[in-house]
C-alpha cells in the first residue's frame, strides 16, 4: 500500500463519493464527469492495493479499509485547507460549524438556534444543508458536516451499522401529526380518528429507497390516493392550505404551517412517535460545535414547550 503518489484531487473525489453515496452524485457535486470520478477512484484503489468501495445497485459502500482511508484523507484535506487559508491571509475557519438537517425537523428549529447564536456567540458561523437521513449520515462519516439534525421513528435503531457508532442524542420525542385544510370537515374537531383517513387524498414525497411515502399516514390499510408529490415540506403545507389534500407533519415543523392549515393529532391506531436526534462523530467536538449543539438543544426544548 503506497499513497505517496495519490493526488489531492483523488482524495477529494474519494471523500465526495463516500459522502454522496454514488459516483453520479459525487460527479454533480464536484462539477466533474462520471468517467473522471471513476478514474480518480481507480487511482486511489490502485495505490491502496485493495478495494475501498463495494459497488452495489443502490450505490457504493465503504469497505473496512475504505473507512480507514476516508478518516486519513479527511484529516489530511482539512489540514491542507487550513494551511491554504493561513497562507492566503484568511481567518481560520475554526469558528464555522456545518449542520445538516432533514426538512421535517430543521425548517423551523435551525433558524431559531442560529438567531440565538448571533446574540450569544456572534463569532460562530453556521452553514447548513438539507438532505435525507441516509445522505446526512454519510456526510457525517465523510467529514462533510459536523452535526446532523435527524428524525427517527420506532423502533429507534442506530443511525447506521458502521463503527465506531455515531454519537446520537435525542432532543425531543413527540407524536406525528396530520396537516388538514382549515376548510376540511376533519378540521372541525380537536383530533382525527384513524378510521376517518380512509378515502382521503394525500400529498407525499416521491417514494425512494430512503423515504417511502413520506406524507401518508403510516400503516394506512388501503392503497393511498396520492394527488401531489413533492419533497419540500413547506410546499406540502402550502398545498394543504389550498385544500389539495392531507399530509403528515412532525411536531417540529408545525410552527411553520401557513394560514389555512390545522395541525391535529390522530387517534385510534398505533402511536406514531418521532424522535428529534442530534448526531455527530464520536471524536471530541470543537468548541464551536459544542456551542451550536447547545443552541439546538435549547431551541428544541423551547419548541417542545410551545403549544401546537
Amino acid at each position: 500500500m503506497d499513497f505517496r503518489d495519490v493526488s489531492l484531487t483523488a482524495l477529494r473525489v474519494f471523500r465526495a463519493v463516500a459522502e454522496q453515496g454514488t459516483f453520479t452524485a459525487a460527479a454533480v457535486s464536484l462539477g466533474y464527469t462520471q468517467s473522471a470520478v471513476s478514474r480518480q477512484i481507480a487511482s486511489i484503489e490502485r495505490a491502496a492495493g485493495v478495494k475501498l468501495l463495494e459497488r452495489r445497485r443502490e450505490g457504493v459502500r465503504l469497505t473496512a479499509v475504505g473507512h480507514l482511508v476516508l478518516r486519513r484523507a479527511t484529516a489530511a484535506l482539512d489540514q491542507i485547507d487550513s494551511a491554504a487559508r493561513e497562507l492566503s491571509g484568511l481567518p481560520d475557519q475554526g469558528g464555522t460549524v456545518r449542520v445538516g438537517w432533514v426538512p421535517s425537523v430543521g425548517a423551523a428549529l435551525l433558524p431559531r438556534a442560529v438567531a440565538a447564536l448571533r446574540t450569544t456567540h456572534p463569532a460562530i458561523t453556521v452553514t447548513s444543508r438539507e438532505g435525507t437521513t441516509a445522505a446526512l449520515v454519510r456526510a457525517l462519516r465523510s467529514g462533510g458536516i459536523d452535526l446532523a439534525l435527524l428524525s427517527s421513528a420506532p423502533p429507534f435503531r442506530p443511525l447506521d451499522t458502521e463503527s465506531p457508532p455515531l454519537v446520537s442524542q435525542p432532543l425531543t420525542e413527540r407524536g406525528l401529526r396530520l396537516a388538514v385544510p382549515a376548510s376540511h370537515p376533519l378540521a372541525r374537531r380537536d383530533y382525527v380518528d384513524i378510521a376517518d383517513l380512509r378515502g382521503q387524498r394525500w400529498i407525499a414525497a416521491p417514494p425512494s429507497g430512503e423515504d417511502r411515502l413520506m406524507g401518508v399516514w403510516p400503516g394506512l390499510d388501503e392503497r393511498p390516493e396520492i394527488v401531489h408529490t413533492t419533497r419540500d415540506w413547506l410546499a406540502k403545507l402550502s398545498l394543504v392550505a389550498a385544500g389539495c389534500g392531507l399530509t403528515t407533519v412532525g411536531a417540529s415543523l408545525a410552527p411553520a404551517a401557513p394560514e389555512g392549515v390545522r395541525i391535529l393529532p390522530v387517534r385510534g391506531g398505533p402511536r406514531e412517535q418521532r424522535r428529534l436526534v442530534l448526531a455527530r462523530l464520536p471524536d471530541p467536538p470543537e468548541e464551536a460545535a459544542v456551542r451550536v449543539a447547545e443552541a439546538l438543544r435549547a431551541a428544541a426544548v423551547e419548541e417542545a414547550d410551545a403549544p401546537l
